[in-house]
């Protein structure tokens, strides 16, 4: 059987890149069971709600949601259960220190397979205010608009010539 190679997206958490600053990003390992990787290999997954806390010096992920594995007998996984990450300790260390910071999070952004490994991209974020979302929508609006004016600009350009 060839070896797995590239990258596989299972679930992306669009709604953290709208609602927070992403500040740094981390790619960690998961500690995971042979039925939660099963059932990620169907590519059913939620970051929704999910966040990564600290304790006693391990980083766990909360409220992710893998569904239970459909082919799955008394060994199947809870869907919700908190997932050990696999960081270097430095790592841990540092992000525990800003996220002590008021305001600050860790939340996840995407869940894939990596060479045939399981792996979670994180961020530390700082929530956004009301106002700052408006601003970030407009801003993409007005690029998207500008955008649009200059492809219309050259396709008329071209017609002439």
């Amino acid at each position: 059987m060839a070896k797995e190679t590239g990258r596989k997206l299972i679930a992306q958490n669009k709604k953290a890149r709208h609602d927070y600053h992403l500040l740094t990003t981390y790619e960690c390992g998961l500690v995971l069971t042979g039925t939660e990787v099963k059932s990620l290999r169907q590519g059913r997954a939620s970051l929704v709600d999910g966040f990564v806390q600290i304790d006693g010096g391990e980083a766990w992920l909360h409220n992710v949601h893998v569904p239970e594995y459909s082919q799955g007998t008394w060994t199947n996984h809870s869907a919700r259960r908190k997932r050990k990450l696999l960081m270097h300790r430095a790592e841990i260390d540092k992000l525990a220190s800003k996220a002590q910071d008021s305001g600050h999070t860790i939340v996840p952004l995407s869940l894939y397979f990596k060479d045939g490994r399981a792996k979670v991209e994180i961020a530390l974020a700082k929530g956004k205010k009301e106002y700052d979302k408006r601003q970030t929508l407009r801003e993409k609006q007005d690029v998207r608009e500008s955008n649009r004016a200059i492809a219309a600009a050259r396709r008329r350009q071209r017609a002439r010539g």
